[in-house]
């Protein structure tokens, strides 16, 4: 059972995210995924035994049972790339297992603090005319943008800055349900990230709190949350119904800001002389016009 945080923000618990991360990682493996015989005997659990995954990763079962209950304080990076190999993550994955099986304390200050976008990153979103861009940072939160971001997704200026973020605005706010033509894809997207961020602060009160409220409000959210997928979307195409333009098909570009790793600037474009550049166009030449004020949830 996924143990979720509540809305007190609470920190999440390190051991049981290791332990049920592990369990979902083995349990979408079958014998034959890795070379194992299936003698068609019946299995009481999906995907791979302990035992097995052991064997792959030539560690003892005993060991291995002991990181899958949540004790990694100890193990080594070998074994964990081993386990990862076995596992057949990837490399989102892979670093969110070392993140839980040797994930660092955090200070709560500075998990507390507001996050700051530098000035002279906003005065660059300024200066893209004509691109949509904004700037993203931990538990989804968004920080800065240009105006044809408002343009394309809403004007956030008009929100409090607690609204201001892709995970209540996606599974919370009608409108943006309507917005995205694959509503699912980016609620997948945006969970998987915030599963990112819980492996790296796990003892950030304000995620926890985020998931909470997010479990208690949302049923797609409880359900996407419990698989504890994780993946990094840095490029792809977005498929908007815009209610001033109609439908747009934009490319994305994503950038981690140097020097705040936790910082990611999303930019995006159309296909030269497409319908969508037109939309783009039209959106530009409105000016603060073209501004879509997101409606009440």
């Amino acid at each position: 059972m996924d143990v979720q945080p509540d809305s007190a923000g609470r920190p999440l618990d390190r051991r049981a995210e290791l332990s049920e991360f592990l369990r979902s990682r083995r349990a979408r493996l079958k014998p034959q995924d890795v070379g194992l015989p299936d003698f068609g005997r019946h299995r009481r659990v999906p995907g791979l035994r302990r035992e097995e995954l052991a064997q792959l990763a030539g560690v003892s079962v005993a060991y291995y049972t002991r990181l899958e209950q949540g004790n990694g304080r100890n193990v080594s990076a070998e074994v964990l790339d081993a386990i990862a190999r076995a596992l057949r993550l990837d490399d989102a994955e892979q670093a969110h297992l070392t993140h839980l099986a040797k994930g660092k304390q955090h200070k709560k200050k500075a998990l507390g603090r507001a996050q700051q976008v530098r000035t002279s990153l906003a005065q660059l979103l300024d200066t893209m005319d004509g691109v949509p861009a904004y700037v993203v940072g931990r538990r989804s939160e968004i920080l800065a943008w240009n105006r044809m971001a408002a343009a394309v997704f809403g004007d956030w200026a008009e929100l409090p800055a607690g609204e201001r973020n892709w995970a209540r605005l996606v599974f919370l706010r009608p409108d943006y349900r309507d917005l995205f033509v694959d509503w699912e894809q980016k609620a997948i997207d945006i969970v998987c990230t915030l599963r990112m961020d819980a492996g790296c602060y796990p003892d950030d009160p304000r995620l926890s709190a985020l998931v909470g409220e997010l479990s208690v409000k949302s049923a797609d959210f409880r359900r996407l949350w419990a698989t504890h997928d994780v993946k990094e979307k840095t490029h792809g195409v977005k498929r908007l119904h815009h209610p001033l333009v109609g439908e747009l098909s934009l490319s994305f570009e994503t950038f981690k800001v140097p020097g705040d790793g936790d910082q990611s600037m999303v930019a995006y474009h159309a296909e030269p002389d497409s319908a969508s550049a037109d939309g783009l166009r039209l959106l530009d030449s409105w000016g603060r016009d073209a501004t879509r004020v997101p409606s009440s949830p």
